[in-house]
């Protein structure tokens, strides 16, 4: 056992320092990686494959197939374009109206495909504008990371968190979801103060916004409404998930099997599209976080975690809440998120049991998913976006980035400590 220890902790060592370095496709490293762990003997194949997550690599599945069929219809755009001309075509306003467009569909859909589709129309309107289109890209990524944390579907992490764990969507919604605009006002805000003085155009470029029609947008209209139907019913499904006594996965694949039916849609040429790397990389880091619990290194620091915190929830959660958000800043928040499932779930006979420690887990939640944005490699959305503003001539640098956000992501975990400490650690 002390040798395979040894093996898992270098092995998982080297995954971890070759996904920071990034310069390696990071479903590669973490195949490799999991591979290693079966022909070095720590894990057999049937131990291995009892590691993996499904219902959280079903459910991913599931969102990116029906996200690539909805994007044909244009409703992404439409939505943008909408919410710029309700703004009256102020630049502040029009900021504010995207970061909430963008914030609501990362709930509902994912942060980065919501990225994908709304920062084109933002180049476009800041483009009518004639002012930087820098300050919208900052509030998207921020915002998209904001919204994303608000539900089960909406981030990787919380799947993750959700499917380890037996949390339905509405749990996401009633625990996590309720501080979230707090949070996005508390993001903002400040950045009025930021940018409020520089976002001033004329009357006669504000009438340029005006003119657009958003209706223009909306490419495929009977295929609209036949995404907007399973939508509709995918997403009252995830409400209703617990009294239903279903998984997630198996909501999320009824629902993209649904559309593909209704709609035709090729399977191939909707599965082509699909963010193969990610579920290659879930699926080989399943293993590689399941090789640290086989050998008793998850249980060893649950054990030294509880010591170290008294057994004490309040500083246990609050210490979850600190941690997850400062690491997720700087490294990938999947991983993270990955190892500190089996922690938690370790430390919960010493704290009173699975139910007692529920608050852990909207600790992780917020940390992990806000945390993200700390940095510009802090999450998917942030590194997606920065490529699409180079490709447009603008550069988002590391440092000029953190510079702003990274004072932001503390001002989110400063709200979420309040709202933790009064909502589940205050008596």
């Amino acid at each position: 056992m002390e040798t395979n220890l040894i093996i898992a902790l270098v092995v998982f060592a080297a995954v971890y320092a070759l996904l920071i370095w990034d310069k390696f496709n990071r479903a590669v490293v973490a195949l490799i990686g999991a591979s290693a762990l079966i022909l070095l003997g720590v894990l057999n194949q049937e131990a291995a494959i009892h590691g993996i997550d499904f219902n959280t690599l079903g459910l991913l599945i599931a969102m990116m197939a029906i996200v690539n069929i909805c994007q044909k219809t244009g409703m992404f755009q439409f939505l943008a374009i909408k919410s710029a001309k309700m703004a009256k075509g102020d630049p502040w306003r029009i900021l504010v109206a995207l970061s909430i467009v963008t914030a609501v569909v990362s709930a509902l859909l994912d942060n980065v495909t919501t990225v994908l589709l709304t920062v084109p129309i933002t180049f476009l309107i800041t483009d009518e504008l004639k002012v930087n289109p820098y300050p919208y890209l900052v509030a998207q990524v921020l915002s998209s990371n904001i919204g994303g944390t608000a539900t089960l579907i909406g981030d990787p992490p919380n799947i993750m968190i959700g499917s380890a764990v037996g949390l339905a969507f509405m749990d996401f919604v009633w625990n996590v979801g309720v501080i979230i605009p707090a949070i996005m006002a508390g993001t903002l805000i400040p950045l009025k103060f930021v940018y409020g003085k520089k976002l001033k155009v004329s009357d006669e470029i504000k009438q340029r916004i005006m003119a657009f029609n958003e209706k223009d947008a909306l490419q495929d209209r009977p295929l609209l409404i036949k995404c907007l139907f399973v939508l509709a019913i995918t997403i009252s499904a995830f409400v209703f998930q617990k009294p239903l006594h279903l998984e997630a996965a198996t909501i999320g694949l009824f629902g993209a099997a649904i559309l593909m039916l209704i709609t035709k849609e090729d399977l191939h040429q909707v599965m082509e599209k699909a963010e193969w790397t990610s579920i290659f990389f879930f699926l080989g880091l399943f293993v590689i976080v399941h090789s640290l619990v086989e050998v008793g290194l998850i249980e060893s620091l649950a054990a030294k975690t509880l010591e170290l915190t008294g057994g004490d929830m309040k500083v246990a959660g609050l210490t979850i809440l600190w941690v997850s958000a400062i690491a997720s800043a700087f490294i990938d928040n999947i991983p993270f998120v990955a190892t500190m499932i089996p922690l938690i779930k370790g430390m919960a006979p010493g704290l009173g049991g699975p139910e007692a420690i529920m608050p852990l887990w909207w600790a992780l939640s917020l940390g992990a998913c806000l945390g993200g944005n700390g940095t510009l490699i802090g999450a998917s959305a942030n590194v997606v976006v920065a490529g699409m503003a180079h490709k447009n001539g603008h550069e988002m640098s590391f440092i000029k980035f953190t510079k702003l956000a990274f004072p932001l992501m503390i001002i989110s975990i400063i709200i979420s400590t309040v709202y933790m400490y009064f909502r589940y650690f205050i008596g």
